[in-house]
Formats: structure tokens, sequence, C-alpha cells
């Protein structure tokens, strides 16, 4: 987490509270302008003459952005402070959406939504530090995990709100909006979160390769995720359009079943999180869990609307849980210091959002040559064919885990 400068005054209560509420507000903001393309994707695709192959590009540009920004975030945000950093990053996201809704040509909407990632990625690891550094250890869980819950009712808010915008005002009027309401909050979160709030690290970084990044396990769960990445990115972005023109879906109804394939993550989280915490065995977690949610999507071309929404709601729940296994293993690597928890966090992130842009792409690229059936197939392949990579994952034992700021731990197995 970011280290407070040690001459930085303490907050009052009534500062933390408002300077928390703006944080999350700016999350579920960030995953608005996340998911609000998805809706607007045929339309864009009509006035552009493009088809759905290059919609694929369109969001594999934003998760480039976001995925090769991760680890410099971080690394900014110990120099320049975590307030400053995060509020960079999502006044860059608004003004990427903005500009989106004017973009004159196509290659202009691409580079703007890689605008767009780079925004969002130099939000997500100063944002959860900046979170953190409000409250004592002890007291970081609900913050926190209110914070990451945040994205998946943005991003629930963005599929639904563009998909009833989008035939109303149009594609150029729904982005525009998104950016816009982003950076208002933006604006209030400028003056309303006090400047003493994530200062810069007063100690100097440490010389060499960080220990996180010379951790397999780090490289281990970057690589196994790949899959997962560009599945849940790709279903929570396409299944508007492939309900509305393949299947006939109303525009709220396709909006409606999307939300089912973000929103039901919220409750996975927690239930991942106590897993991840009471049981040792986190390579199974992550293979059982996964092979499950795999499963649910090769069922999707064979159901209505109701079948859509089960499949949505059990999808997104089991990668919530994964996702939350995923974010308290680091407190279990003996030789990763608690320090560069969030630098090994954004590490794994990196390589998953990377790689989880190939796989859009290829999702989209299949979809225009085979249909979105073989498509939906495709997805859950790659969700299996990543997890080989978990054979490099260290083993890990359960007990107090480490908290931040501090190098204790329970004795673990060496990597």
């Amino acid at each position: 987490m970011t280290a407070p400068d040690p001459g930085a005054r303490p907050l009052s209560p009534s500062e933390v509270t408002r300077a928390t509420a703006l944080l999350i507000a700016l999350r579920v903001g960030y995953a608005y302008n996340w998911f609000d393309v998805g809706p607007a994707l045929p339309a864009i695709g009509q006035q552009f003459d493009v088809g759905i192959a290059d919609w694929g590009l369109l969001i594999a540009f934003f998760l480039v952005g976001a995925g090769l920004f991760q680890v410099p975030a971080g690394l900014l945000a110990r120099r320049y402070g975590s307030r400053v950093v995060s509020l960079a990053g999502t006044a860059l996201l608004a003004v990427g959406g903005l500009g989106s809704a004017v973009a004159p040509d196509f290659p202009a909407l691409l580079a703007l939504r890689l605008l767009s990632g780079v925004g969002a990625g130099l939000f997500f690891s100063p944002a959860i530090g900046l979170v953190a550094s409000l409250y004592p250890e002890g007291r970081r869980g609900v913050p926190v995990g209110t914070f990451s819950s945040a994205f998946s009712a943005g991003a629930a808010f963005g599929l639904l709100g563009s998909s009833a915008l989008v035939p109303v005002v149009g594609w150029h009027a729904s982005l525009a909006l998104g950016g816009a309401l982003l950076g208002a909050v933006t604006v209030a979160a400028f003056l309303g979160i006090p400047r003493a709030a994530g200062q810069p690290v007063a100690a100097p970084a440490p010389r060499g390769l960080p220990a996180a990044l010379r951790f397999r396990g780090t490289w281990a769960v970057g690589l196994a995720f790949v899959g997962l990445e560009g599945a849940s990115f790709a279903t929570g972005q396409f299944i508007v359009p492939y309900g509305e023109t393949i299947l006939g879906w109303s525009a709220l109804l396709a909006g409606g079943v999307g939300m089912a394939f973000v929103f039901p993550s919220v409750v996975g989280g927690p239930v991942g999180g106590a897993m991840a915490e009471r049981h040792s065995n986190h390579r199974l977690q992550f293979l059982a869990t996964t092979v499950i949610v795999a499963g649910t999507l090769l069922a999707l071309p064979f159901v209505g609307w109701e079948g859509a929404v089960a499949i949505g709601a059990a999808f997104s729940f089991g990668y919530g849980v994964i996702y939350a296994v995923m974010y308290v293993l680091p407190h279990y690597w003996r030789t990763v210091p608690a320090a560069e928890i969030p630098l090994a966090i954004g590490a794994f992130n990196s390589v998953q959002l990377a790689g989880g842009a190939v796989v859009s792409a290829l999702f989209a690229w299949v979809v225009a040559g085979h249909g979105y059936s073989v498509g939906w197939w495709f997805l859950s392949v790659a969700m299996v064919v990543f997890l080989v990579a978990l054979v490099a994952l260290p083993p890990s034992v359960v007990g107090r885990p480490r908290v931040a700021g501090s190098d204790a731990r329970p004795p673990a197995p060496a990597p």
C-alpha cells in the first residue's frame, strides 16, 4: 500500500468518510466507462462500416492501455502520491470518453480507447492503495472490499445505461455522458479528498528488481488467468450486441442480461475471500472454480434470455470468487515483502489485461468468421488452457496472513 509521509497531518473522521465515498464513486464511474462501449458496438460498426472483428480491436485497445500502465502506476504513485496519480487516471479516462464521442473515424476511436485504457491503468493500483491508507490496520477490509465491489456495480450500470441510451440519443451522446459524469466526480474528488491523503513514500525505493517481480507465483497467476480476463471482458461487452442482433432481444432486455454477467461478482468476492483464508489449496480453488465457470459458457448458444441470465449469474459469481482468491493469495507469499504486495497485484493484473486483450480480439475474429456459438466455446477453451500456468504456482499455507506494513507471517514452503 502507499506509505504516507511521516510529516503528513492525520485526517479527521469526516475527511476519511468523504474521501472514501468519493473514491468509491470514482470506481463506479471508472467501471461505467469500461463497459458503456459494448451496447454501442453495432451503432459504431454501422457508422464507420466496420465489422465484429474490428469491434474486438476496440475492446482490445482499451485493455492494452489498462494492462501496460498497471505497474507504472504503482511506481508513479510511490514518487508523486496515490491521490495525484489516481485522479490523473480518472481525468484521462474521462477525456478519453468525451473524445470518443466525437471521434471522426474508426482509427481515431481506437486511439482514444487506448488513451482511456491508459487512464484506467493509472487509476486502479494507486486508488486501492489510497483507500487502504485512510484506515488503520484491522479496519481496512470493509472499505477496501466495498471499493473493489463497486467495479461490478459500475459495470452493470454501464451496460444497462448504455443499452437504454444508445437507441434514444445515439452512441455519441451515450459515451459523452459517461465521460462527463466521470469528469464531474473527478473534479469533486480533487476538491474533496484532502491533499494530505496518499502522500508520496518518504523512504527511498529499493535497488534492483523488486522481489514481487522475481517471484514465480506473480507470473503464474498472471498467465493462468489470461483466458478468464479475456472471457469476462468479452462476455460483458458482447452479450448485449449478441442478444440484440442474433436473438432479437430489445435493448433493455439485452442490457438486463448483460448486468447478469457482471453484477453477481459482488457476492462472489466475499465468498472467495473467505474460502482463500480458510483453506490452503489455492491451486485447487482456482482450477475447480475456473473449470465450472468455463463450462457454463458452453451452454450459452442453446438457451433463451432466462437461461442466459442464469449462465451470466453463475459465470459472474464464479469469476468474483476467483479474483477474490487471487487478491488474497499474495499475503501468503513468504518471499514477497508486504510493501510489494500491491506491486505483485499490479504485475499480474498487467499480464492478465494485456493477454486478455488478445483473447478478446481473437474472440471477435472467431465470431466474425464462425459465429457467436463457436466464439463462446472459444472463450471456454481459452479459460481452461491457460490454467496450465498454475503448475508454477508455489504452495501456500493458511494461518494469520501478513498485514501490509509488516513482514511477519506464518512459515510457508519455499517456492
